[in-house]
């Protein structure tokens, strides 16, 4: 996978920390596409996590609406940046029990902040593709993120935890796709009792 996808990172734009976690909340039951095209603006209007605190909770849901559950997101948004001012001066803790304390930030937002944002391999983000492929392949039979993390963190080298999201993301866009996957073209297809079905 390294080899077929050797430019793989996160697909979400932020230029800080906290960037990254406003756009890992706007992303659930969104893609990654549609979150970049909303966050230059949103990004461009609010500055700092003091302007996302006092941000008013309608025209911030305004401002996020393409992205889906947007009252929800946005009041997350708004409330996780109350949290960071009130409990943490500001500052986004680097600690997973301390991160999914904020709101909108569950165990997977926690650790894209961590591995992206940190470089802590803490945990492996388990997105829809990543679980899907991991079935796909035999790692897991699990199909809550939870359980499928638990099973890929015994399996996979914690080195390459935070990359191994990133290569299952990009190969679910690229090959093994939810509606269709291309096992005639795929290099992983002698590896994955899927492709044998």
């Amino acid at each position: 996978m390294k080899r077929h996808y050797p430019d793989s990172h996160c697909s979400l734009n932020y230029k800080s920390v906290h960037q990254l976690m406003v756009a890992t909340i706007l992303s659930a039951q969104c893609t990654d596409e549609r979150v970049n095209a909303v966050t230059p603006v949103l990004f461009e209007k609010y500055r700092s996590i003091q302007e996302f605190a006092a941000a008013d909770l309608t025209e911030l849901g305004k401002d996020i609406f393409t992205t889906g559950f947007h009252n929800n997101k946005a009041k997350s948004i708004k409330r996780s940046a109350q949290q960071l001012l009130e409990n943490y001066n500001g500052q986004i803790p680097n600690e997973l029990n301390e991160l999914v304390t904020l709101a909108g930030v569950g165990r997977k937002t926690g650790s894209v902040i961590l591995g992206v944002g940190f470089g802590l391999a803490e945990g492996i983000v388990v997105d829809t593709h990543v679980g899907r492929i991991s079935r796909h392949l035999g790692l897991t039979k699990e199909k809550d993120a939870v359980k499928v993390e638990n099973d890929l963190v015994k399996t996979i080298d914690r080195t390459n935890w935070i990359l191994f999201s990133h290569l299952m993301i990009d190969h679910g866009r690229a090959v093994c796709k939810a509606r269709r996957p291309d096992c005639q073209n795929c290099f992983l297809s002698d590896l994955c009792p899927a492709s044998q079905a």
